[in-house]
């Protein structure tokens, strides 16, 4: 009995001293793999950008009474200008969201727009949660024609994370812009409505209301570029101290 234990004490030693050997083989490999993915998705990255920043330039484009969908990947990010009657009875808040730490919501709004042109959904911007009855608000809702501008935007795609819209009750965390097309009657075309950063006027919009626009630049997560290194580093370092196996 001594001796089988013996035997099989050694064959576990063995069988842990070659998982460590793959582990010192694998770790470096896959980080590195890791590292140049994030190299190539910010090389693709930087290029999307430049391409963004060079449509924001260009001078606002005037919106078509009819929108074919499949064609604003090529119009994402341009400046258009439209105009027509905002719908404030099918109003859609979409939150919560947060802006300067303060919990509130995006209003989407339809745009019923003249002579035959579609109407199309408009996210006119943040505004505080204390806000969100459109009682509290009434300088926010603006009536008769208006005048849009803002940014043509691809429809947006909802993480695992995010919970499913409830139309029915009015409940919305996700801007699903198929859905509230559907909801509303709206073609799914998709505003961003911009105005120019200015703190005062910020405050003076919140405090009354107004939805609050967002700038009109180019805005795409990690775009920085520092996240592009910790791949590579983390291969120099988890070589340079795995140490050989004992």
């Amino acid at each position: 009995m001594g001796r089988e234990s013996s035997y099989y004490v050694g064959n576990s030693s063995s069988a842990q001293q070659c998982s460590t050997d793959r582990e010192a083989v694998l770790i470096p490999v896959i980080a590195f793999g890791l590292g140049t993915w994030q190299v190539f998705r910010l090389g693709w990255k930087t290029e999307l950008i430049a391409r963004l920043e060079d449509r924001l330039i260009k001078p606002p484009l005037l919106l078509p009474p009819k929108i074919d969908p499949e064609a604003i990947k090529d119009f994402d990010y341009r400046k258009i200008s439209t105009e027509g009657r905002l719908k404030h009875e099918q109003e859609m808040l979409i939150g919560p969201r947060i802006r300067d730490g303060n919990d509130g919501y995006l209003v989407v709004t339809p745009l019923e727009r003249a002579d035959g042109a579609s109407t199309v959904l408009v996210n006119r911007g943040w505004i505080s949660r204390d806000k969100k009855a459109q009682v509290d608000r009434k300088e926010g809702l603006p009536e008769g024609r208006v005048i849009v501008g803002g940014l043509l935007r691809e429809p947006w795609r909802k993480n695992m994370f995010t919970p499913q819209n409830r139309p029915e009750k009015g409940q919305y965390y996700f801007p699903d812009v198929q859905q509230m097309a559907m909801v509303t009657g709206s073609e799914p075309v998709w505003i961003e409505e911009t105005m120019d950063p200015d703190l005062l006027k910020a405050w003076d919009r919140e405090a009354k209301g107004i939805p609050i626009g967002r700038p009109a630049e180019v805005r795409l997560v990690g775009s920085d570029g520092s996240y592009a290194m910790d791949g590579h580093q983390e291969t120099s370092i988890r070589s340079n101290t795995q140490g050989p196996p004992k």
